[in-house]
């Protein structure tokens, strides 16, 4: 979270104690006690987004990807965070989801080496 998190966000978490110290360098941090079944507190400090996401992303990994090295991982972090921001839910339906993912396109050009091939800098 150190490396990844911005120290102005506000954190959301349950009662972990790894996350105790740790949420003192951040702009605030709120807890739920899921072990005391809470689950949301003062109605907006709860853990629900993060899990659904993760929820999302673990399904998309066990069943459309299967596996992903760490130096890949923020490129499927990336394509479940556009899929997790333009769901129905939101009201977002399958063809504007697909003009927004063809927007990010736009200029850009995608090539391939062959995998003999060195990579020059």
């Amino acid at each position: 979270m150190r490396q990844n998190v911005r120290r102005e966000s506000h954190l959301m978490t349950d009662e972990a104690q790894h996350y105790k110290a740790l949420g003192k360098e951040f702009a605030s941090h709120g807890r739920v006690e899921h072990s005391a079944d809470e689950y949301v507190r003062d109605g907006n400090i709860h853990s629900n987004t993060v899990e659904n996401y993760y929820s999302i992303f673990k399904r998309g990994m066990k069943g459309i990807y299967q596996h992903c090295s760490e130096k890949h991982l923020h490129r499927y972090l990336s394509e479940f965070d556009f899929r997790y921001s333009n769901r129905v839910a939101l009201g977002v339906n399958d063809e504007s989801r697909a003009e927004k993912a063809l927007q990010g396109i736009t200029g850009k050009r995608l090539t391939y080496r062959r995998p003999h091939q060195a990579h020059v800098n």
